[in-house]
């Protein structure tokens, strides 16, 4: 079997069940696979629903929504109906998503969400009766945890009625559909033991990780095991999941490194290099996540800039590939998202075009984004007077490269500082040189009265066209900022809130960039584009 470097996360929901009227016909199905069709996209990780209950012919595990009689959600009373509905007519949703892949050549890896919290009965209408039932068996059961622990009501993997129920799920899915492989989502709710019993406990979860591979194997030599994990590997140990045991044993085939997971935010300063040297010669590949949702002040999704410059540093890292993680939230796909996809599994191609990187920040939804274990966020960063702050930045384009050909167009720095008046002074250097002031644009936003999505509060837009002695080195890059003088009448908190690097490109030596400043209207309109 071919070994997928492109692989697609559907969570089954969000563009398909939940969005098409019961009856749901099988067309409507097998748009799951149709609508990736001629993509780069090789492997379909195809979600088994909620994970605690599930939206396909189970006989093991529940049926999403099957112990439910008043549904508060409605989309979540549309799934149910629309999968009861299909498995009435002998149309098995799971089933149907299966041949379609096999008919249109696409691998099929269904995927569990094999933790999940659990809430009241009268509202989580996705839980299953043995997640009700079982109270006793959580992390937070003996009531002895912080109040904000975050996985108090996840099941605790130290018990044996835990591991058992969600291996049979498992095993009748190899055992009953034609799929490739199974993927092991352990980063959706990262929290598999009681703080107290982690040492037991990885070897726990180790030893229920080498019987799903057993299983995997068992039920077809060519199939595959991927496991998504935090991307930090010390990050893993602490939740219970020993990866570097997992891989001097040979108990898994792909290994996917996630960060944001929770809030699917795109963080292209994501390091997978510890994974990819921990499974050097094992035989185990490295996947690296890649997410499309900014969600910025200015921007929702990722622009096509920015997904090239997240997938050629992860590239950069010796990944073996990219895992589409939550793109299913671009749906209905346009044009902009297929354009996207078929660059990704190319670097060479991606190279010479436009950039924008940027340093992971809070966004709309999430002002304090979730990370995973082991990771922490850098921005927003507090500004203390005469107190340097550095931030690195990792580039992956080769600048004197493409500059001796030609075609570096334009590099730019944008810091976004809040809370900054007209008094305050500030120092910037990148990589020990120092930005002249004098060569930056200031953007004034100290007040907005609108914005493209949303308003972030007062700052100064800091943007610097930079000369090819301040450009990025290749890889590795540190910018710091000082804070030089304050403004003793304002009592705002001075902190960094957002740095982007945008770099741009010609399509050859002196070609123009479509609409050129240096060009008259006509031109632009006709005889240039």
């Amino acid at each position: 079997m071919a070994k997928p470097p492109i692989m697609f996360f559907h969570d089954s929901r969000h563009p398909l069940i939940y969005m098409y009227e019961p009856p749901m016909q099988k067309e409507e199905m097998e748009a799951a696979v149709d609508e990736l069709a001629g993509t780069p996209v090789e492997a379909l990780m195809f979600c088994l629903g909620d994970g605690r209950t599930v939206l396909h012919d189970t006989r093991v595990g529940e049926l999403w929504g099957h112990n439910v009689k008043r549904w508060p959600h409605l989309v979540f009373q549309r799934a149910h109906r629309n999968a009861a509905g299909m498995i009435g007519r002998g149309l098995d949703p799971l089933r149907v998503v299966c041949e379609r892949a096999r008919a249109k050549g696409m691998l099929l890896y269904p995927t569990l969400l094999v933790q999940q919290g659990r809430g009241p009965r009268e509202q989580d209408v996705r839980c299953s009766e043995f997640r009700f039932a079982s109270q006793h068996l959580e992390i937070g059961a003996r009531s002895d945890l912080p109040p904000d622990f975050p996985g108090a009501t996840c099941l605790d993997f130290i018990h044996e009625e835990v591991r058992e129920e969600r291996f049979a799920l498992i095993q009748e899915v190899l055992d009953q559909y034609p799929v490739d492989g199974f993927e092991l989502q352990l980063n959706y709710q990262p929290h598999y033991f009681h703080p107290a019993n982690l040492a037991q406990g990885r070897k726990l979860m180790t030893a229920w990780i080498e019987r799903v591979y057993r299983a995997v194997k068992r039920s077809g030599k060519e199939r595959e095991l991927v496991i998504r994990v935090p991307s930090s590997i010390e990050g893993c140990l602490e939740v219970g999941l020993d990866v570097r045991e997992w891989l001097r044993r040979g108990i898994a085939d792909v290994l996917v490194g996630q960060n944001f997971s929770g809030p699917e935010l795109l963080d292209q300063m994501a390091d997978f290099r510890p994974l990819v040297a921990a499974a050097k010669d094992s035989g185990c590949r490295v996947l690296a996540a890649i997410q499309s949702l900014v969600d910025s002040d200015r921007l929702g999704d990722a622009s096509i800039e920015m997904i090239r410059a997240g997938a050629c540093n992860y590239w950069a890292q010796g990944v073996d590939g990219l895992y589409l993680a939550h793109w299913f939230g671009s749906w209905p796909y346009q044009a902009p998202f297929y354009e996207k996809l078929r660059e990704l599994p190319h670097p060479e191609v991606m190279a010479p075009k436009d950039k924008t990187y940027f340093i992971p920040t809070e966004t709309g939804r999430y002002p304090t984004p979730i990370r995973e274990p082991g990771l922490e966020m850098v921005l927003p960063a507090p500004l203390t007077l005469n107190q340097p702050v550095q931030l690195p930045l990792h580039i992956s384009d080769d600048l004197p490269r493409w500059q001796r050909v030609g075609r570096v167009h334009q590099v730019l720095l944008r810091v976004r500082v809040m809370g900054l008046t007209e008094r305050h002074r500030l120092r910037f250097r990148l990589n020990r040189k120092i930005l002249p002031l004098e060569s930056a644009r200031l953007i004034n936003e100290i007040y907005r009265m609108k914005a493209p999505r949303y308003r972030t509060g007062s700052g100064y837009w800091f943007v610097f066209r930079l000369d090819r002695n301040r450009w990025p080195r290749q890889g590795e890059n540190l910018l710091e900022i000082t804070l030089l003088k304050g403004d003793r009448q304002a009592l705002p908190e001075v902190r960094v809130r957002d740095v982007e690097m945008e770099i741009r490109y010609l399509l050859g030596r002196n070609f123009n960039r479509g609409q050129d400043p240096d060009l008259g209207p006509w031109e632009n309109a006709v005889s240039f584009r």
